[in-house]
């Protein structure tokens, strides 16, 4: 019998295409794990659609894959990486022949996401996160302090915004630059900025 003919199959479908992909955005594996992605994705959609529908389907998957991309890249604030999600788990829902199948398979999406996560611990990560999470774990243990000197001294001190604060943003201290966060405001590039807390490495700004 055709493994496909089961419902619970395109959880597994999906969930390694998922992993696989988003994993590649995560780690540097020089695209094995993008083609290991794109096949499995391949081969959910190209199962239960008509070539019209397929392309189609396809398309909303890599524009949700896309969006996630171009927050990981640019933003760095979550929006559109949730909207990219939406959109992956629209277009398996409704790929899927029937809503057992739909189920099995929005959950091996958001499984697959979650299970990628893992892979920062055994490959080496690229830096289009950083601007957005903290990964590693800083702590007096793994050779970090909680708060450096170095952070300390910036509070109070004025700065200038270098680019767009939406609410993570880069700003420029007596010359030397610093990722940073506003209090959920968005504040234009080229404006004065007041550090007024030091969390850890998290510097919160306001508008001067």
């Amino acid at each position: 019998m055709d493994l496909l003919e089961y419902d619970a199959i395109t959880l597994v479908i999906t969930f390694l295409g998922t992993m696989f992909l988003i994993g590649e955005l995560l780690v540097n594996m020089r695209g094995i794990f993008g083609i290991l992605g794109i096949g499995f994705i391949t081969i959910f959609f190209y199962s239960y659609l008509a070539p019209s529908m397929f392309l189609i389907m396809m398309f909303v998957y890599v524009i949700g894959l896309l969006l996630i991309i171009i927050d990981g890249k640019l933003l760095n604030d979550g929006t559109l990486a949730v909207i990219g999600m939406v959109c992956m788990l629209i277009a398996v829902g409704f790929t899927a022949p029937n809503w057992v199948a739909a189920l099995y398979s929005i959950i091996g999406v958001i499984l697959g996401a979650a299970a990628s996560l893992f892979f920062l611990k055994a490959f080496k990560r690229r830096d289009m996160w950083s601007k957005i999470a903290l990964v590693d774990q800083l702590s007096s243990e793994a050779g970090y302090n909680t708060v450096t000197e170095d952070y300390r001294s910036l509070r109070n001190k004025q700065g200038t915004t270098m680019t767009d604060m939406r609410p993570v943003g880069t700003i420029l201290i007596e010359g030397r630059e610093y990722s940073a966060v506003t209090n959920g405001q968005w504040i234009p590039k080229d404006t004065e900025v007041q550090v007024v807390d030091i969390d850890g490495t998290k510097i919160l700004v306001k508008k001067k």
